[in-house]
């Protein structure tokens, strides 16, 4: 789980946006992002979007001559799945979004964690295994995105972030967690490629922080799901209101799994 991060905020919130996480799963389909951009142009006041590359990664990196591996549900970094992941994120999937939003009547701007500095990690410690170049975000500069919203531009995140020794691997869902603890956002939004939290084969409506760990603990909550519900709590300690984990038609719907403290 990331620590609480230092909120560099160097100009007054005006307003408590959204924050939006997209997964990579769905990211190369033309479709899924055309009715994504639609759906983030109703939103107001203006969103911050995150997002992985997923599958895409693991193909480019398969390409180089490496092989996707993971600990706990975390993509292991090393060189080679680093230059895989900017390769896709800053690049690929960030001008597709922005394509797709600037089609549907928005105003976006890309721009990775390395870039001001927006996101700064250090290298991640994860207790079963060696991450490789994974960074845990210790603090976001708020006013960068902030200047954006207050022109009306949507901000597309990728998770590439700065370290001390260089660029870091971020997973998605802990830097829009960060992002919205830095930002004070109304909810933290985690869209992904199924409808909720399932327990008991059955999408939950709303969860506790409570039951959440007793989820966790009892492995109910495990694999790719861990670091989103694990975000969600991070975000919540840090001040956000509530957190929602549900796929697209969900966040236009307002349903999905709701997390609060």
């Amino acid at each position: 789980m990331m620590n609480k991060v230092n909120l560099v905020q160097l100009t007054p919130l005006i307003t408590r946006p959204v924050v939006l996480k997209i997964g990579g799963n769905e990211l190369d389909d033309p479709t899924f992002v055309d009715e994504l951009a639609r759906a983030i142009t109703t939103i107001t006041p203006t969103p911050v979007l995150v997002h992985g590359g997923g599958k895409e990664i693991g193909a480019i990196q398969k390409a180089l001559g490496g092989e996707p591996s993971f600990v706990a549900g975390l993509r292991v970094t090393d060189e080679i799945a680093l230059q895989s992941a900017e390769m896709v994120l800053c690049g690929a999937v960030s001008t597709r979004l922005i394509v797709a939003l600037m089609a549907a009547g928005a105003d976006a701007q890309g721009m990775s964690g390395v870039d001001r500095g927006l996101i700064r990690v250090t290298k991640a410690i994860h207790p079963e295994g060696d991450l490789g170049r994974v960074g845990t975000p210790t603090s976001i500069r708020a006013e960068v995105l902030q200047t954006l919203l207050d022109q009306h531009v949507i901000p597309v995140v990728a998770p590439i972030s700065l370290g001390p020794d260089g660029a870091y691997n971020v997973n998605a869902d802990e830097a829009a967690g960060a992002i919205a603890a830095a930002l004070d956002a109304t909810e933290v939004v985690f869209i992904t490629n199924v409808p909720g939290v399932l327990v008991d084969g059955v999408v939950a409506d709303k969860l506790d922080t409570n039951q959440i760990n007793a989820l966790i603990d009892d492995g109910t909550i495990n694999g790719g799901m861990l670091p989103k519900v694990r975000s969600a709590l991070t975000a919540l300690a840090a001040g956000v209101r509530m957190a929602r984990i549900t796929n697209l038609v969900g966040s236009q719907t307002k349903n999905g799994t709701s997390i609060v403290n």
